[in-house]
């Protein structure tokens, strides 16, 4: 196009995806990729999946939207079988990982009473709205955009002393990502969430655990703070949640949910229908067979990273099928990125040296082993014309 009014707010590819099935996508040219990346953790099972396309038909066939005023069956199914699958109590539905932080924010205020200030981690990502954007402690995001919303504190990720440190009379509530997915896909030391739970618990402040790019079976439980046996207050979860139609969720503990009365938040499209519909069929789904799947193939794809012995990477990260590849500084990821698209496999970057993977819950070994002699053979490549 000669010209387009579109915003250039984002640094797209050319490539112009035209239609997808299951782990491929097809440009507008017929060309076919394998899809490593989801939509940044979207589409977890995978495009046009059969069950999930049905269940958006029938709805769009009855009802495509009405007020969140009036009764919602859908939503109150949906809402129990996240109650049930998370050990939280009651559910708030909006649009968008992005919502589902700022509803926590005010979740937590509210139950504050007055306490307001809420810490979060360095490397963190929760979002660009205000609020979600003053609990993310990724600097280069707030660039322009000051002032922010006050009330929010940073300290290192992974370090209990740190907020130990942190929390004062003022404070409600700790914000963490039990990956930090967009901040390089760091993994905390074990048993971190449950030093923050222990801790919280003891200084009667709340744990929001934001779990957008985590949940919904990403790590091979349904939300990733299952692994450390724990109960958040609040549980933020977007993404994946109905495959790609846009959806988001707020969970939170008794408590939290009766410090909120009508009128003190709202979505006029939150719970929308067809979203519904839809993740009623995504977590149906994900019953504790799909889930040990889930977990075995993230493992077969670690191990054949870890396989790869390259003198490129730096390091290798990740539970399930949240992936980051960190290649040292003579190595730039984004290359390592354009030149998989290239090969036909979508995969994203997290920052200039980390490689993000993200494959579908339907990924076999067969895609994973073409993946692993692409991304070697790129390796090589960008190795050597660095060395020459």
């Amino acid at each position: 196009m000669e010209k387009s009014a579109l915003l250039k707010n984002y640094n797209r590819f050319t490539v112009e995806f035209d239609h997808g099935n299951g782990f491929f996508l097809y440009d507008k040219n017929g060309k076919e990729y394998i899809d490593f990346y989801c939509g940044i953790a979207v589409t977890s099972f995978g495009h046009n999946n059969s069950i999930l396309k049905a269940a958006a038909i029938e709805q769009i066939n009855k009802l495509w939207h009405t007020s969140n005023l009036f009764t919602s069956s859908l939503q109150e199914s949906l809402a129990n079988k996240l109650s049930e699958k998370s050990g939280m109590d009651y559910v708030f539905f909006c649009n968008s990982g992005t919502e589902a932080v700022e509803a926590a924010i005010k979740f937590a205020r509210k139950w504050g009473a007055g306490r307001n200030n809420i810490i979060a981690a360095h490397g963190s990502f929760h979002g660009r709205s205000y609020g979600a954007l003053s609990a993310t402690g990724q600097f280069k995001f707030w660039n322009g955009f000051e002032p922010l919303v006050p009330g929010f504190s940073h300290v290192p990720f992974g370090s209990i002393s740190a907020v130990v440190n942190a929390i004062n009379d003022n404070t409600a509530a700790v914000m963490v990502e039990t990956i930090q997915g967009e901040g390089g896909v760091n993994v905390p030391p074990d048993d971190y969430l449950i030093g923050l739970r222990e801790l919280c618990s003891e200084k009667n402040i709340l744990l929001i655990v934001d779990e957008i790019q985590t949940g919904i079976g990403r790590t091979g439980k349904f939300y990733s703070y299952q692994h450390e046996n724990i109960i958040p207050d609040i549980v933020t979860s977007a993404k994946g949640l109905a495959n790609g139609i846009p959806l988001g969720a707020t969970l939170c503990s008794k408590e939290v949910a009766e410090c909120i009365k009508p009128g003190d938040h709202g979505s006029t499209f939150g719970g929308n229908p067809i979203a519904v519909a839809v993740a009623n069929k995504v977590v149906d789904l994900l019953d504790e067979n799909f889930l040990g799947e889930i977990e075995k193939i993230g493992t077969i794809l670690l191990n054949g990273l870890h396989g790869l012995h390259h003198s490129s990477i730096k390091n290798i990260r990740g539970k399930g099928l949240i992936i980051g590849v960190e290649f040292s500084p003579e190595v730039s990821a984004k290359k390592v990125s354009s030149r998989m698209l290239e090969e036909g496999f979508v995969v994203g970057t997290a920052g200039d040296y980390v490689l993000r993977i993200l494959p579908p819950f339907i990924v076999t070994q067969n895609e994973i082993a073409k993946f692993l002699l692409t991304l070697k053979k790129i390796i090589d490549e960008l190795s050597d014309n660095n060395n020459k």
